[in-house]
């Protein structure tokens, strides 16, 4: 494990392998009043995306880390922080020539393949969010190859992780800090990187399985689906597919 801390006064921890680094991240916030705690690895042999979904992370080749904020804001503020890291990444990406989208509410996308996904765990007075970027992953299983990139893939450049994760836990502190008082700021960002919006998707909320096409973000972070006879505005939902 090497440990250091970072110019933001973060401390980080990177091992070769743990199960999960949210799980690991969470237990450290329990035993340590710190506001930055950041937990890396190489390998993740239990690795869990929303909704319990698989997270693979290749080993040496992704970025997967969690860092715990304990956020001042009130708690019912506290899940657009997945949304608003989702910019943060993607801003990073485009420091390096990338262009990325957002994909409401966990995923960062370039030309509709993911490479990256946020997970957000709220846990006592803290926070664990735990980010996946590939990195200099140069190829995938046949069942993601078409749905998946990494940088690698992209430019053909390998990148040093360690200063990219600086980079990226910089960039979702800034993020994080405007959530409470400049949210409507982050959201014009948000809007402008939109994956969704414009297009026809079949989704998944409470439930209930739902088609429409999707008009944009309100206000407060919700997803607006516009289902013909009616427009919900959404506070979650699972397994959005571009529908034909």
């Amino acid at each position: 494990m090497k440990e250091w801390t970072t110019k933001d006064s973060c401390s980080i921890r990177w091992y070769d392998e743990v199960s999960s680094t949210n799980d690991v991240a969470r237990e450290w916030a329990k035993s340590v009043l710190h506001e930055r705690l950041v937990v890396v690895a190489d390998n993740q042999t239990n690795g869990r995306g929303r909704r319990g979904a698989t997270w693979v992370t290749p080993a040496g080749e992704a970025l997967a880390f969690s860092l715990v904020l304990r956020p001042t804001m009130v708690r019912s503020l506290w899940p657009r922080l997945a949304l608003v890291t989702g910019l943060a990444v993607a801003k990073v990406l485009e420091s390096r020539g990338l262009y990325a989208e957002v994909k409401w509410p966990n995923d960062v996308h370039i030309d509709g393949k993911k490479i990256c996904g946020i997970l957000l765990e709220s846990i006592d007075d803290f926070v664990v969010i735990g980010v996946g970027v590939n990195i200099n992953v140069s190829c995938f299983p046949a069942e993601l190859e078409n749905i998946a990139t990494s940088m690698k893939c992209e430019t053909g450049f390998d990148y040093n992780r360690e200063e990219l994760l600086e980079n990226f836990i910089s960039s979702i502190m800034l993020h994080a800090q405007m959530v409470e008082h400049q949210f409507d700021l982050l959201l014009d960002s948000i809007r402008e990187r939109c994956a969704l919006t414009g297009k026809r998707v079949t989704l998944t909320t409470s439930g209930e399985l739902l088609e429409g096409v999707i008009t944009g973000i309100a206000n407060n972070g919700d997803i607006l689906l516009d289902c013909g006879d009616r427009v919900l505005s959404l506070c979650q939902a699972d397994d959005i597919r571009a529908s034909h």
